[in-house]
């Protein structure tokens, strides 16, 4: 059985699903759901790849970067190998110095 949202109206119907469209129902769901893990992990690397570039300047030539500045972007990248990825929570991501 599915529930259908008739938006216009704001009224749920439920279906009868024959086996084939079951089938094929939860194919889509199984197909959606493998991909969450890989949305969520490239979602975490362009986060990361963002707070990247906001410390690239420090790795001029004519600039010493600091200990801190170090420390940080080796923790961002070393984000996809923490134990948590990719659902990371506010804590998992390092400071920013």
């Amino acid at each position: 059985m599915k529930r259908i949202l008739n938006v216009e109206t704001d009224t749920v119907s439920e279906v009868e699903l024959t086996i084939e469209e079951q089938a094929e129902f939860d194919s889509a769901q199984a197909e959606e759901a493998a991909g969450a893990d890989d949305r969520a992990a490239a979602q975490v690397r362009k986060d990361r790849n963002y707070k990247l570039s906001t410390t690239d300047w420090t790795a001029s030539t004519d600039v010493t970067m600091t200990a801190e500045i170090k420390t940080y972007r080796q923790a961002l990248r070393d984000l996809p190998t923490h134990a948590n990825f990719p659902y990371l929570a506010e804590a998992d991501w390092p400071d920013s110095p």
